[in-house]
């Protein structure tokens, strides 16, 4: 594929690589992504792959950032390993078939101020951040412009007096990029000024990082979600049950403690998830830790990830599957999300 083609859809898209400088003080999770993969060929060389199955131009379009904690729960010698799938650069993502955009969702369609976002009633998204600490191929927002929408500087006031303005608001979603990105003490300025608006029920965290970085999840922040004015609700995403490592796990059971609830969502993939016995697997695995399995996505149509998608009839089958292997609380809905509908569409709810 050419480079044009490969190029980024934004000037300035896609998750934000965290700042290479740190403090020597920085936390452990800040060193541990600092010492992250950022170029495949260091990550392929690790596992003892060939550097060439990597794609120069798929990695140029859309950055590349791995952990080495998330890197060493890959199978060396592996270039089909699943985890490895999830992250590495490929060239099928210049295959851009009709339907596959940059914006899947709808997010510039329910942008209702810089880093608000709103789709459903009652509801409300804050773009807070676009750092992540993995980069999935797959990723929804992977075009999204980050440069224009992060809660960022004065966007923040904005986005909290038109939260302010809506009476009928029940719940604030905190998504990005990963709002556990954001250090303790921004965070815990955020979940304050959330708190204060009186209509508001609860909070909602939308993280990748308990999973990919759980060195993340430490006393001080265990301690700010524990003592939330408002309830809170924390969804995870895991793939794949080799995602669970016991260091996870441990994170999991500190998020536990806090009282907060915890649910996982995940993607059906091809190549990484898309087979009954590992999602049954999965879905077992998170209830051992007291994660409910909640949504399993059909692949968002975002421009570069089509070669991950599973065919509805595919999908149905699967679903079909999980019913006869699992007690019903251990299936998560499929979903698809349509933008304009008034929420996630259920998939196969009549099988």
């Amino acid at each position: 594929m050419g480079s044009k083609k490969n190029a980024p859809l934004y000037p300035d898209s896609g998750p934000r690589p965290f700042p290479p400088s740190l403090s020597p003080k920085a936390e452990v999770w800040q060193q541990e992504l600092r010492a992250a993969f950022t170029r495949p060929a260091e990550l392929l060389a690790f596992l003892g792959l060939d550097p060439d199955l990597a794609d120069p131009a798929a990695a140029r379009a859309f950055a590349f950032l791995v952990p080495r904690g998330f890197a060493r729960l890959m199978r060396r010698g592996d270039a089909a390993d699943p985890l490895l799938r999830q992250v590495l650069p490929l060239r099928e993502e210049g295959w851009i078939p009709p339907g596959y955009t940059q914006d899947p969702v709808g997010d510039a369609q329910a942008r209702d101020a810089p880093g608000l976002l709103r789709k459903y009633q009652g509801r409300a998204l804050l773009v807070v951040t676009g750092a992540c600490a993995l980069h999935c191929r797959y990723c929804f927002r992977r075009h999204f412009p980050y440069a224009e929408e992060a809660l960022i500087h004065d966007r923040e006031q904005q986005a909290l007096d038109a939260l302010a303005r809506d009476p009928d608001l029940t719940e604030v979603i905190l998504s990005g990029g990963d709002p556990l990105m954001l250090d303790d003490a921004r965070l815990e300025e955020l979940l304050k000024r959330l708190s204060a608006l009186g209509q508001v029920r609860r909070l909602r965290l939308h993280t990748r990082l308990p999973v990919v970085l759980p060195s993340r999840i430490g006393p001080r922040l265990c301690t700010l979600f524990a003592t939330s004015p408002l309830p809170l609700v924390i969804v995870i995403h895991a793939n794949h049950p080799r995602e669970l490592s016991p260091e996870v796990v441990a994170a999991l059971a500190a998020l536990r403690q806090t009282g907060a609830t915890l649910l996982n969502q995940s993607v059906l993939l091809r190549g990484v998830n898309a087979d009954p016995d590992c999602l049954a697997a999965l879905s077992e695995a998170l209830f051992a830790t007291g994660v409910l399995p909640y949504y399993l996505h059909q692949l968002d149509p975002v421009a570069g990830a089509a070669h991950f998608a599973v065919p509805p009839a595919e999908a149905g089958e699967i679903l079909l599957r999980l019913r006869a292997t699992l007690p019903g609380y251990l299936v998560p809905k499929l979903v698809q999300e349509v933008p304009g509908a008034l929420s996630k569409l259920p998939l196969f709810e009549r099988l």
